[in-house]
């Protein structure tokens, strides 16, 4: 049994973390806020990081592992700087958004990253990607390079706060059609979903090992065109098809020429096509990472399929209307008008 710490332990991935971490026989504490409730089992530690002593109690353990998963540079650095003595293992989860560079498909995980964005930067001039590569450097900084990054790409999986990987499944779960969805004629567009469950039990393997460096932990290389046909399969399941339509012909493409005319937004977000890369040759690589090296490390990965099936059985039906991403019926609605008309 190993004595974890996860500091920020109680939402999507930090949670997952706790979960698995105990299922393993593993002593779990959590240090967060609690605006979120705790994993039943794990030792809460409660404190609000952005204020003075919030590790006082944490300090007082030896740790065998410490996963941070901050976007806070101070709270990086805070954590470093008071609990790195008392830990035998470190790892901080970053992200491919740390990269200087989107436009290089397979670049791996020796390209240059971002400028580390200083913990005295202004709030306004925060910036998610440089704030993971300060989380980054600061880590290898204080640990001698002794510790581990991982670089995670599009988490997916039941309860995706995000709704990028739950919206495709999720829509054509529901008995209203068409769908509208992005036509890709080239087959171009690629997607990387790395499941949150595979995420976690592979930052917790590579970290018990003592695994150093940075590392790219990111789902298969899936084309958009694939991912969708794997969503309509899963949301489908065996129910029939309304009207008794056969599966595919109740969907309506959309010209992705059309984003910026149709006001509609790409990957994330209200009214957007989830999952559909930025345009562009600086994005070419988006999506395209290269996995070799945490699969090297024992990564190990569930189909995309059986991550869509998970996302449809866990979640409540009509749930998309409640989605951070995608689109709502009305504004589906009007973009089947124009590309139908």
């Amino acid at each position: 049994m190993k004595k974890i710490l996860i500091l920020g332990g109680t939402a999507w991935l930090g949670r997952t973390l706790c979960e698995q971490a105990l299922a393993r026989g593993h002593e779990v504490h959590a240090l967060a806020r609690g605006s979120h409730e705790f994993a039943a089992g794990v030792q809460p530690i409660v404190a609000d990081r952005s204020l003075p002593g919030p590790y006082e109690a944490a300090s007082a353990h030896h740790w065998d592992l410490v996963v941070e998963l901050t976007r806070d540079p101070a709270q990086a650095r805070g954590a470093l700087e008071a609990l790195s003595e008392r830990a035998e293992h470190w790892v901080n989860v970053s992200s491919c958004s740390a990269y200087a560079d989107q436009s290089t498909p397979g670049a791996d995980e020796d390209n240059d990253v971002l400028e580390p964005l200083p913990p005295e930067t202004p709030e306004a001039d925060y910036d998610y990607g440089r704030a993971k590569s300060y989380g980054e450097y600061i880590t290898m900084e204080a640990r001698g390079g002794r510790a581990l990054v991982v670089r995670s790409g599009l988490i997916g999986g039941p309860g995706d706060p995000s709704g990028r990987s739950t919206y495709w499944p999720l829509r054509f779960s529901e008995e209203r059609r068409p769908v509208l969805v992005p036509n890709d004629p080239r087959n171009e567009l690629s997607v990387q979903i790395i499941d949150v469950r595979d995420l976690a039990a592979f930052i917790l393997a590579a970290g018990l090992a003592g695994l150093h460096g940075q590392v790219n932990a990111v789902g298969e290389q899936t084309s958009l065109h694939d991912a969708l046909r794997m969503a309509q399969a899963a949301g489908e399941g065996d129910r029939p098809s309304p009207s008794g339509m056969e599966p595919g012909v109740s969907s309506v493409p959309y010209d992705l020429t059309r984003l910026e005319a149709d006001d509609v937004n790409v990957w994330a977000g209200p009214r957007s096509l989830p999952l559909v890369p930025p345009p562009g040759p600086e994005h070419a690589g988006f999506a395209r990472r290269s996995d070799a090296r945490s699969l090297a490390m024992g990564l190990q990965r569930r189909g995309l399929e059986e991550t869509f099936v998970d996302i449809v059985r866990a979640t409540p039906a009509g749930a998309v209307a409640s989605l951070n991403s995608g689109l709502s019926p009305d504004e589906e609605a009007a973009l089947i008008a124009v590309s139908s008309g």
